[in-house]
């Protein structure tokens, strides 16, 4: 099994294809193998590269709580890049992923050729108090009660159900997937990188700057990242938005074609030097 020395933990990875390299990075929920119907598409024109985080078997699961953060992840992204001599590469993430590719294209624009951005933000709107103790309360019943009865509860979450209606067979793989998560990983990753991590607001200034092709990807029934989302796009010069309708949170697997040809359109445009930076005019307020 292929793994990475990255940061003093071994990172498991796959690749596939040759060319462009394309990471790409999963949600919490997730792990490498959520990127499956990515990698068998992107194969097929780029160097497709899916790994699994820390905390993630059969990447190592630290015990100790401080080994866990946002920055963390960051670092992680980039050493994993570094181990495979890879110096640019595409970045494409969904939820914590994406906040992962968000921050990785702020702090190491020069190693990005661009970034896929999808269903980011949660955790980022009011109520962040709210928001810190439910992750708490879902860290500890994990702790508690084991990672199957927390997949229960978990995969069917407001802007998961969409996938489970849509795809029950789909959903049960994705369920079943996260019940064989570590519990102390997932714990210390709740507790290190979504209570801790910056609201998609605070990085505001930081996004203002940023010149790297950006491509917004959301379900529209992800309530939780609709607003977070249409802030980046009006935020990030270099943004675009799309969303998939009549969709939830895990887009990747929900709707795999849709989202494939999403992010195909986007690097393929960004490769030919075809994505533009948005054009000042269109923020007159004036018809």
């Amino acid at each position: 099994m292929p793994h990475a020395d990255v940061n003093g933990i071994k990172l498991y990875y796959e690749e596939a294809g040759s060319g462009t390299p394309l990471l790409f990075l999963h949600e919490f929920a997730g792990d490498y193998r959520s990127w499956e119907d990515q990698m068998r598409f992107f194969a097929r024109r780029y160097r497709a590269i899916t790994f699994s985080a820390r905390g993630y078997p059969p990447s190592d699961v630290p015990d100790q709580p401080e080994l866990y953060g946002q920055d963390q992840l960051v670092e992680d992204a980039r050493g994993l890049l570094d181990a495979l001599a890879i110096g640019k590469a595409h970045l494409c993430g969904l939820s914590m992923g994406s906040y992962t590719t968000l921050i990785f294209g702020l702090t190491y624009p020069e190693r990005a050729l661009s970034l896929v951005i999808s269903g980011c933000g949660y955790g980022s709107g009011k109520g962040r108090e709210e928001f810190h103790q439910e992750v708490e309360g879902v860290a500890q019943k994990m702790l508690d009660e084991g990672m199957a009865k927390a997949a229960d509860t978990y995969t069917l979450g407001p802007a998961r159900v969409q996938f489970q209606n849509k795809d029950p067979r789909g959903w049960k793989t994705f369920r079943d997937q996260f019940a064989e998560h570590s519990a102390v990983g997932s714990a210390n990753t709740f507790r290190g990188v979504q209570m801790q991590r910056p609201s998609v607001y605070d990085l505001e200034e930081r996004m203002k700057r940023l010149e790297v092709p950006t491509l917004i990807l959301n379900g529209d029934e992800d309530e939780n990242c609709l607003e977070p989302g249409l802030f980046m796009k009006r935020t990030i010069p270099t943004a675009g938005l799309e969303l998939i309708p009549v969709s939830g949170h895990t887009i990747n697997l929900e709707e795999p074609d849709r989202f494939n040809r999403a992010v195909l359109n986007f690097v393929t445009a960004v490769d030919a030097g075809k994505w533009p930076r948005r054009d000042p005019r269109s923020l007159a307020h004036t018809l």
